[in-house]
């Protein structure tokens, strides 16, 4: 597999340096990309990088991912508006732990292969580096004037709205080539890959080597992903959509890509998945045909979450998705994990009883002890018209005496006014 062309048709490649994809055809080659450990999950706007990695080890060569444990003390500039917020070590080494169990699901570490993949921390090699050494050692090597010429640097500070940018974020692009330097001596790593926005950081590594060690290193970016409308990419009303499960659940996560428009879907089927060009060719033009089946935008969502999560997740988020929008039963509700059932019916009105309320006729259990309904003949009417459901059950007679084994697991009634309105019912635990 040619790495260049396959990321060209996937729309993957924003700029490449001459030599690159000639280098990557002769030889075996180690690429890196960075990730700060800003928390303590990745979100699917790091999947762009992680994915590029993938793509690289499937071609044949060893992928490096680099969590920026030194550089994520001091905020990279790039496509920021404001100096971040410093962490301390104590929280990094823990962000870090969690990062590397998240990749795990995407780079093959463990085999004997010669390009399994490498995890590395540029803390271990930049927390004994004195400041008199650095600025020794790499400090000379790049002009200030090279440095205030990287669009990062220069947006910063001519915007009209310019705070500056501190000497800690300005040395960020120092920190970053050294990086580059010591992979390249220490691992022979001669590609470093990023967003867009990372260009000037990754060629001023380029430099450094060539500077420092009259070495040829290269520079590959990716285009940022955005939306059809314009909005950012991965951005949600609640925020990140995180891979965490508990941060973001499973069935919110397979939802985020379900959701995505026709022209989304063509774009993130390409970038987000392994499958092959012909499959995803013929799967557009038969979307293209029917596009209120969703085809792309349901295959997108079934080969990102079984890759982040897992076949039995992605199985529950498809049953999970029924209950609002397709034929469930009571033995569907029971099946799925209760925090799956909880971010299907976040937001809809909750209603809590105590335990010795669980026995009552649904008249009573309805009015009196919740006030879901107004009026014992307002819920008559609608159960004789055929408009109530009970845990994806019609309802149709008024005196039906509800039991402990009415309540999903002992502990949740489903109530179902008509065909959308949803009432949640809980027992106290």
């Amino acid at each position: 597999m040619n790495f260049v062309e396959e990321l060209t048709w996937r729309g993957m490649i924003h700029d490449v340096m001459p030599g690159a994809g000639e280098l990557l055809e002769k030889e075996m080659v180690s690429a890196y990309v960075g990730i700060d450990p800003t928390a303590d999950s990745l979100h699917i706007g790091h999947l762009v990088g992680v994915m590029m990695l993938k793509h690289l080890q499937h071609a044949g060569h060893r992928p490096i991912a680099l969590v920026g444990g030194a550089t994520g003390m001091i905020g990279d500039p790039s496509g920021k508006s404001q100096e971040r917020n410093l962490m301390d070590e104590k929280t990094l080494r823990h962000n870090q732990e969690c990062l590397k169990k998240q990749i795990a699901n995407f780079l093959d570490f463990e085999t004997d292969a010669p390009n399994r993949a490498l995890m590395v921390n540029n803390y271990d090699w930049m927390k004994d580096y004195s400041f008199l050494g650095f600025i020794r050692d790499i400090g000379k090597h790049i002009t200030v004037n090279y440095m205030m010429a990287k669009d990062s640097v220069k947006k910063r500070i001519t915007a009209e709205d310019a705070q500056g940018m501190s000497f800690t974020e300005f040395t960020y692009q120092l920190v970053q080539a050294y990086d580059y330097l010591f992979l390249f001596r220490e691992y022979g790593c001669k590609l470093q890959m990023g967003g867009s926005d990372q260009w000037g950081n990754i060629t001023t590594g380029t430099e450094l080597i060539r500077r420092k060690d009259g070495g040829e290193a290269y520079a590959l970016t990716c285009p940022l992903i955005t939306k059809s409308d314009g909005g950012k990419f991965g951005k949600t009303e609640e925020g990140n959509v995180w891979l965490n499960p508990a941060r973001t659940s499973p069935y919110k996560f397979y939802q985020f890509w379900l959701n995505v428009t026709d022209e989304d879907a063509e774009k993130y089927i390409r970038i987000f998945t392994m499958l092959s060009r012909e499959d995803i060719e013929a799967m557009t033009a038969e979307h293209q045909e029917a596009p209120h089946l969703r085809l792309l935008q349901k295959k997108l969502a079934e080969e990102v979450t079984v890759m982040v999560h897992s076949e039995e997740d992605y199985k529950m988020a498809v049953e999970a998705s029924k209950i609002l929008f397709g034929k469930a039963t009571a033995e569907t509700l029971a099946r799925i994990p209760e925090e799956m059932f909880l971010a299907v019916f976040e937001g809809v009105p909750r209603f809590t009883i105590k335990a010795d309320k669980m026995e009552a006729d649904i008249m009573t259990l309805l009015t009196d002890d919740t006030g879901i309904f107004k009026s014992k003949g307002e819920l008559r009417r609608l159960i004789q018209g055929g408009g109530l459901a009970i845990n994806k059950e019609k309802i149709a007679d008024p005196d039906l005496e509800l039991t402990r084994g009415s309540f999903i697991n002992n502990k949740y009634l489903l109530v179902q006014k008509g065909k959308k309105n949803y009432f949640l019912l809980s027992v106290e635990s």
